[in-house]
């Protein structure tokens, strides 16, 4: 099997920490699902699979989004911005209907909304976290 060219990879402008910030965003909806962090690695797994692959600068290793959930994020695009800092991925969502990117059980991380001077949860959960993480 060719190995996949992996040059585009030096044109990403890496933080200190050998990271860039990825935004996933779902295909079909435009709605913003998720910010995460990518190494090197995480970046060209995810351009060789087709699935999102991040880093989790938490747990200090990889992270296969959906390992532990099974929502996994299918990968339709990649792009990088005008400064080369930072990366979109255009997914579509997987394992719930609607899909579910954040691990409180909701569509997407963005479900805070800053209304008179207090952030309040607008969208709702659709899957209690406890049943999605064992």
């Amino acid at each position: 099997m060719a190995e996949l060219n992996t040059d585009w990879l030096a044109q990403v402008r890496w933080d200190a920490q050998g990271l860039v910030p990825a935004i996933a965003q779902e295909a079909g909806t435009g709605d913003v699902l998720m910010l995460a962090w990518m190494n090197r690695e995480a970046l060209a797994q995810t351009a060789a699979t087709g699935q999102a692959v991040y880093y989790s600068r938490s747990r200090g290793r990889l992270w296969y989004k959906g390992e532990e959930s099974g929502h996994v994020q299918l990968v339709h695009e990649i792009r990088l911005d005008c400064d080369q800092d930072v990366v979109l991925l255009k997914v579509t969502q997987t394992g719930h209907e609607p899909g579910i990117a954040c691990h409180t059980g909701r569509h997407s991380c963005f479900f805070s909304l800053l209304r008179d001077g207090e952030w309040q949860a607008v969208d709702p959960v659709l899957k209690d976290p406890s049943s999605i993480y064992k």
